[in-house]
């Protein structure tokens, strides 16, 4: 297995360049046993974030190098790791490198831990590739160190070492992933940017930022999470980035395959596929995923197919061409919410037998990557997006009430196609003594998304056909395009004022055009239920602005272990026609809802205490103006006359509620309990991480009558995890503990009301804790992985939809058990 990911830090700084004469760096490495030049040896210059592999002779050549002192890691399967700094001193450098076997026994999780990360969590360097993360707060998460269930996705372990994650939890193992933090809407992970392989696969950046597709956690290598300050170079959200880097091909073997079979709780069954490997110059990477299950609760079982493929090919020695394709189809039938009284009562029932939930996608990247010299890189990327969601069945804020089989259901369709291109152009230089790199981008992005809503059938099957010619007086129809366009430049710069300490500012330049053109209709009824109007309405709309974002990062590094970060930067949210144009029964939008604007900022010191302990403990500030909420009010409507009545109904009302700001402390330490215990032994692991996340906020002003001053929804105070995993050569387990205290899901604090038997859309979110175990057993081409979640079968709920999968409370599911079976075959 060969190392893709190595995060080691340089013990010496680059020193003394000068920018106008290049030099090399070459040599031979040969086995010190047999004398024999080896071939594939990796040497990793962390700095440059770049390997270079010798070939069959053993050689390799790193050109254009400037002057000073360079630290390389040189490493092979087997071998002793060699840690050779190199002076460059007006001149060009050979090298002749012998290599030491391994004079130890070691089991192969010992062999991995010498060659990766001793922690789950690793941190991004300066320059990755074409991208910079100087001064930002970032987490990585490394799936090999982790022992979690990843057949199922489940996301309340995955992203249980994410300091501050609000997680919304289903029972679908894992096809659409809601996460939110800092007060943001877990919903669909709308506040993010949410990326694969570097470009983006929401439904719509801009008026429609919801996912619909989380790729599957076995096909993964890492998930990248950079907080507000990525809006300047990945776009304006809130929330930040989540990039999913998905595996590569294997180097050193021309095809493996990877093969796991699991199996769960309520017939739950996953079947994950692999081919990977490289021939010449042309490597390759695919699977197919199949998950299949019933749920905890009636009318709640799911299928879907995922099917992934990526390829690359060596153009030159310093061009790459890559692409990939992806394709998912699941449907799923939803059991509906519940009210509060009936959660308490039996959180396993449902009332809701004919709605259904579909889902198309269809993903595709072309990414070429140049190297002009150590200092220069390109990369130019393009994508595309095909996909449909549909979503039928019934509905209402009185979520209680039974279903009227013979009558029609709502039915929403969404078509999404949209393509963009990013060109990153990066480059090192200096000035003066001083080291600096230059980064400048720009992207151009155009998608027409097109929504129908109106009456589905009577028919109790997942059947997404339109029958407005049957119910013509249906009140919920509408059918909209909504054509946008996106231009935005950006660009940051790493000054280092001196070799330890740095400032990055950076600007975000975003013209943005979104429209909708179409028609909906208002359907009036008498007392008695008889309609009484039926009129069509045009509504074309056309937003066009354009701004610009600024923001800075820092970083000191006393030393090479330790780092204090802050940043700052401006964020941008644009309103969802989509979202204001699909009526919902369960709330009202205003209709001069209008962009969020706003700013976050972060600080803190991170670093690693020798191999024994990681950390990373800060601050974070972030304020969001015109934020949009939602509030308890009187519905209103448009009566004959044009003028607004109301309509006897409280509902919840969607739009501009304030400026809020919200703040807190959040933490990870991770600690290899081996060396603080004086053992180095490497066929024991013993870890232990505590994350905590304290967030206080509140509403500053609002126009709208007892908002000020409240606390922001979907802000619990305490957001706890903690775990340890241990293990011995093969055998590896895991237990993680969460708590999350209580949150508000509306600006209104409306508290729970255990006795509600309505709605069950109102109130707040009860604090709740959940324990999991996991374990793994690894032999020859085998490994076997089991574990428990909720292990103490508690019984609680993260979310009150206020539409789909709702309306009303969805709890979250109780003990389960999974087990996997894997093999892994190559050559």
């Amino acid at each position: 297995m060969r190392l893709k990911a190595f995060s080691l830090f340089l013990l010496f700084g680059l020193m003394g360049m000068n920018a106008l004469a290049q030099f090399r760096i070459s040599g031979y490495i040969t086995s010190q046993e047999t004398g024999q030049p080896m071939e594939g040896v990796e040497i990793y210059d962390n700095k440059a974030g770049k390997s270079f592999i010798t070939n069959k002779d053993g050689y390799f050549e790193i050109k254009n190098l400037p002057s000073g002192t360079y630290v390389f890691y040189i490493f092979e399967l087997g071998f002793e790791v060699i840690n050779r700094p190199v002076v460059v001193e007006d001149e060009d450098v050979e090298l002749r490198i012998g290599m030491e076997k391994l004079n130890r026994e070691m089991s192969e999780v010992a062999v991995i831990d010498q060659r990766e990360q001793i922690f789950a969590i690793k941190r991004m360097r300066e320059v990755e590739g074409t991208s910079i993360y100087a001064g930002k707060k970032n987490e990585v998460i490394d799936l090999d160190q982790m022992v979690v269930n990843t057949s199922a996705n489940n996301a309340r372990q995955i992203y249980g070492q994410i300091a501050g994650l609000n997680i919304f939890e289903s029972n679908d193992a894992g096809l659409q992933l809601n996460i939110g933090g800092r007060g943001l809407d877990p919903n669909r992970s709308s506040n993010f940017n949410i990326r694969q392989n570097g470009y983006d696969i929401s439904a719509d950046v801009l008026g429609y930022p919801e996912s619909y597709y989380t790729p599957t956690a076995e096909g993964l290598e890492e998930i990248q999470v950079i907080r507000g300050a990525a809006s300047l170079q990945y776009g304006t959200q809130f929330g930040g980035l989540v990039n999913f880097r998905m595996k590569k091909p294997a180097r050193d073997k021309n095809i493996e395959l990877v093969s796991r079979q699991a199996t769960g709780s309520n017939a739950l069954f996953t079947s994950f596929n692999s081919l990977s490997g490289t021939t010449g110059k042309l490597g390759y990477y695919s699977f197919f995923n199949y998950k299949r299950g019933d749920g905890f609760r009636p009318n709640s079982d799911f299928e879907s197919q995922n099917l992934y493929f990526y390829t690359d090919y060596q153009l030159g020695e310093n061009t790459t061409l890559s692409g990939d394709f992806t394709y998912l189809y699941y449907l799923a039938q939803q059991p509906g919410g519940l009210t509060d009284a009936q959660f308490y009562r039996d959180p396993t029932v449902s009332n809701r037998t004919r709605n259904w939930f579909e889902v198309n996608w269809k993903l595709a990247s072309l990414k070429l990557e140049h190297r002009f010299s150590y200092k220069t890189r390109l990369s130019v990327m393009a994508f595309g997006l095909d996909a449909s969601r549909k979503s039928v069945g019934f509905r209402t804020n009185r979520v209680s009430q039974q279903d009227d089989l013979d009558a029609p259901r709502d039915l929403i369709l969404g078509d999404f196609n949209n393509w963009g291109t990013e060109i990153r152009f990066l480059n090192r230089y200096t000035i003066g003594s001083k080291n600096s790199v230059f980064l400048v981008g720009a992207k151009y992005y155009d998608s027409e998304n097109a929504s129908v809503q109106g009456p589905g059938s009577a028919s109790s099957r997942a059947d997404f056909s339109l029958a407005d010619s049957q119910f013509p007086d249906y009140p919920n129809q509408s059918d909209f395009t909504f054509p946008n366009q996106n231009v935005a430049f950006f660009g940051e710069n790493i000054f280092y004022l001196k070799d330890n300490l740095s400032i990055t500012p950076g600007f975000r330049f975003e013209y943005i055009k979104t429209q909708s053109i179409g028609t909906f209709k208002r359907v009036n009824f008498d007392l008695a239920g008889n309609p009484i109007q039926n009129q069509t309405f045009e509504d074309n709309r056309k937003f066009e602005r354009s701004f610009v974002l600024l923001g800075a990062g820092l970083s000191y590094l006393p030393n090479t272990n330790t780092e204090f970060y802050g940043n700052f930067s401006q964020n941008y949210r644009s309103v969802t026609f989509n979202d204001i144009r699909i009526v919902n029964p369960t709330f009202q939008v205003d209709s001069d809802i209008t962009d969020e604007s706003g700013f976050t900022t972060d600080f803190g010191l991170r670093g690693q205490l020798g191999s024994a302990i990681s950390y990373d403990i800060g601050g974070f500030g972030l304020m969001y103006d015109n934020r949009i909420g939602e509030v308890l009010r009187a519905e209103t409507r448009v009566n004959a006359e044009g003028e607004q009545e109301e309509t006897g109904r409280v509902v919840r009302f969607r739009g501009n509620i304030g400026r809020a700001f919200m703040y807190g402390i959040e933490s990870l330490i991770e600690t290899n309990m081996l060396p603080l215990m004086g053992n180095n032994r490497k066929d024991l692991k013993f870890s232990l991480f505590l994350n905590t996340a304290l967030t206080q906020s509140e509403y500053l002003d609002s126009e709208i009558p007892g908002v000020e001053g409240n606390d922001v929804e979907f802000v619990p105070l305490i957001n706890l995890k903690t775990g340890v995993t241990f293990g011995y050569k093969n055998l590896l387990a895991s237990l993680q503990y969460t708590y999350v205290s209580s949150q508000y899901t509306d600006a209104s604090n409306a508290r729970q009301n255990p006795r509600d038997n309505q709605s069950g859309i109102r109130g707040e979110i009860p604090a709740y804790d959940v324990l999991d175990v996991s374990a793994s057993y690894s032999w020859k081409n085998f490994s076997l992985e089991s574990g428990i979640n909720n292990v103490l079968d508690d019984w609680y709920f993260t979310r009150r939809a206020t539409g789909y999968p709702g309306p009303g409370i969805i709890p979250s599911p109780p003990r389960t058990f999974y087990v996997t079976l894997q093999l892994r075959i190559g050559n």
